[in-house]
């Protein structure tokens, strides 16, 4: 069983232009199993789009809230995902 702590950025606090390479910044730095929640003041739905792009099975989506004032997703690291190097894949 995972107990790390889930991390959580807030991206409205964030000019836009900063928010996706934050937070996949933080993605790269998820262990196998752990996972990020973001907040945001629209749907990140273009976001899910380049994290599936970029890392096609390597992260699992789940919104935990739907607006229409805040969007919260979980975005959680896959176990055994990845490259297996130390790239982040």
């Amino acid at each position: 069983m995972n107990t790390t702590p889930i991390q959580e950025v807030d991206v409205r606090l964030l000019p836009p232009r900063q928010r996706h390479p934050i937070i996949f910044g933080l993605l790269g730095d998820l262990a196998p199993g752990d996972a990020l929640h973001v907040a945001s003041d629209h749907d990140p739905q273009p976001l899910h789009m380049q994290i599936d792009s970029r890392y096609p099975d390597l992260f699992r989506w789940s919104y935990l809230e739907a607006g229409p004032d805040v969007w919260r997703v979980e975005i959680r690291r896959q176990a055994g995902g990845g490259c297996g190097c130390c790239c982040g894949h």
